[in-house]
């Protein structure tokens, strides 16, 4: 598949205000580990080849046990979660797939029973933010970069 042209380079000072807040929500106090499964949960459901490479090289880079990423598609039926990562991706994929499950209160009651109301905010801002960049790679076929983890 061929990219259909260079976002980053074709709007740079808009992309540059997303990386910002990318930037700011990785330094908000969420666990880095969490983000970075929710960012894979998210962009698996989403099919998005280029972050699903950029997140699994980061996760592996930050030596995260890689069972943990290939089993993720499947965490309900695991015991690699702890159950605050559980409620994270439960409301991951409820507003990923928020057309078809209008965020439920029973996942936003889970997420009340791990996370502080500013957590809840901050991860809730992650899976946005996520969404809109998976967006974006694949309206464009951003690729995979021959070497992972060479994303900018």
């Amino acid at each position: 598949m061929t990219p259909r042209l260079d976002y980053l380079a074709t709007a740079p000072a808009l992309l540059g205000k997303m990386l910002e807040l990318e930037e700011a929500l990785t330094s908000s106090g969420l666990d880095l580990t969490l983000i970075e499964l929710v960012k894979m949960r998210v962009s698996q459901i989403n099919g998005c080849a280029f972050c699903l490479d950029m997140h699994a090289a980061i996760m592996k880079k930050s030596g995260e046990d890689m069972r943990r990423v290939v089993l993720l598609p499947a965490w309900r039926e695991t015991a690699f979660y702890t159950p605050r990562e559980r409620a994270a991706l439960a409301w991951a994929e409820a507003l990923t797939l928020v057309a078809e499950t209008h965020a439920p209160d029973a996942d936003f009651d889970a997420l009340r029973a791990h996370f502080t109301d500013q957590e809840v905010v901050q991860l809730t801002l992650v899976i946005g933010m996520i969404n809109h960049w998976n967006r974006i790679a694949i309206g464009f076929r951003a690729q995979p970069r021959p070497s992972a983890g060479q994303h900018g």
